[in-house]
């Protein structure tokens, strides 16, 4: 059984609290206890402190650059697809140096009522590295991609007349434009 001494003020948490659990009680929460609509009106404003704007558009995977330790990463990483976890993909993560982040550094992030020691949430987990690792790995992939591009340039170049029109409509050479876009997003 949960005692008024055990349970935070509801104010300062920013999930539910356990059902039956109440926090401190003022003397405002006192007279309103007895009027249901006062009530309702005062965890109204409780929850419009928390949530801030409760727009439907809310990343729900947002970590604030600001939590996130000095000299780290964070990444949400698949832990479950389907209800099932991967075991080779989980060893995989963790030889290129990724580990799940403590749920102790960020309770906030998780129920009360949950005694995981990780930050899941809809099969993803909260995962961490080193940031000079991660940066290291970025520069690596954008140089790969970067070659790759180069190579299918010169394969372009190379082939025989005929084989691919290397001209455009205007007899000049043709070239390969090189655009980043983003690719919409179908909405479910």
């Amino acid at each position: 059984m949960t005692t008024e001494a055990q349970t935070p003020n509801r104010t300062n948490v920013p999930h539910a609290p356990l059902p039956g659990a109440a926090g401190p009680v003022s003397k405002g929460q006192a007279a309103a206890a007895d009027d249901p609509r006062a009530r309702a009106a005062h965890r109204a404003a409780e929850l419009r402190d928390h949530l801030g704007g409760m727009e439907e558009s809310t990343d729900k995977f947002y970590i604030d650059p600001r939590s996130i330790p000095d000299g780290w990463s964070y990444e949400w990483k698949a832990f479950e697809i389907l209800g099932k976890q991967n075991p080779s993909y989980q060893v995989s993560l963790a030889h290129r140096g990724w580990e799940a982040v403590p749920r102790s550094r960020h309770p906030e992030m998780m129920p009360e009522s949950d005694q995981g020691e990780t930050i899941t949430r809809d099969g993803q987990i909260l995962m961490e590295r080193p940031k000079e690792i991660t940066d290291e790995v970025k520069t690596m992939d954008n140089r790969r991609a970067r070659d790759q591009v180069r190579a299918k340039e010169a394969q372009l170049g190379a082939a025989p007349d005929g084989q691919f029109e290397r001209r455009n409509k205007d007899q000049s050479m043709a070239s390969v434009k090189k655009n980043f876009e983003s690719i919409p997003i179908p909405r479910e």
